[in-house]
């Protein structure tokens, strides 16, 4: 792991990332937790991992996946600023093995919300109950609409839902990524995915450059 922040910016990342907490909540977190700076391409979780904590992104983003025993992985949902990983939760409440792996996807600071603390901040604070039952909700909705495209929408189409998800996350309309990057995440080649993002470009929705695409829809 990258290193440990540990002072009084802890409760101002808290401050500006969920300000929806009340502030002895805020204040409970930045007393018994730690931020974490993590370097792109570092893994925050793997298969098998037992959690002493959970984890709250406050900067940066992080994808969360699972990978076969060739190591081919297959993209869930990704995490942004303000956003808890539910499997992590799940996990780290019920003392049970991560069965996902989690990757930042540039430098990124997460907080580090320990497992002894979880029960006490879901009985006593309800900014953070109902934070927690959204996280769930949003991961769930996340993954439906995994599901759907791989069922029911054609690969151009996936790629095109891929790209929205990923402006929404870095509020960019260009994104830092290559055509390998993209097809790791969708579980296809790279040439499949290169031959639809220049179709895309044809039809004037998204322009490509070198390690970059920009969105135009």
């Amino acid at each position: 792991m990258g290193i440990t922040i540990q002072h009084s910016g802890v409760q101002q990342l808290l401050e500006s990332r969920f300000g929806q907490f009340e502030p002895e909540l805020i204040n409970k977190l930045a007393e018994h937790c730690v931020v974490r700076d993590f370097d792109a391409d570092q893994q925050l979780m793997r298969p098998g991992q037992y959690f002493k904590s959970t984890m709250l992104i406050v900067e940066g983003g992080v994808k969360i996946y699972r990978e076969d025993q060739d190591g081919n992985e297959f993209f869930m949902y990704q995490l942004g600023p303000g956003d808890a990983c539910a499997l992590s939760m799940i996990c780290a409440t019920r003392k049970e093995q991560s069965q996902i792996s989690a990757k930042a996807i540039e430098p990124s600071k997460a907080l580090l919300v320990p497992i002894a603390l979880m029960d006490e901040l879901m009985t006593g604070y309800k900014t953070w109950y109902y934070f927690v039952l959204e996280t769930y909700r949003s991961r769930f909705e996340e993954l439906l609409e995994v599901v759907d495209n791989i069922a029911f929408k054609s690969m151009d189409e996936r790629i095109e839902f891929y790209l929205k998800n990923q402006r929404k996350l870095s509020r960019n309309d260009e994104l830092a990524l290559t055509h390998q990057q993209i097809a790791t995440d969708m579980n296809s080649s790279r040439e499949v995915i290169s031959r639809l993002l220049k179709k895309m470009e044809q039809r004037g929705m998204v322009r490509l450059g070198r390690n970059t695409i920009t969105t135009l829809f």
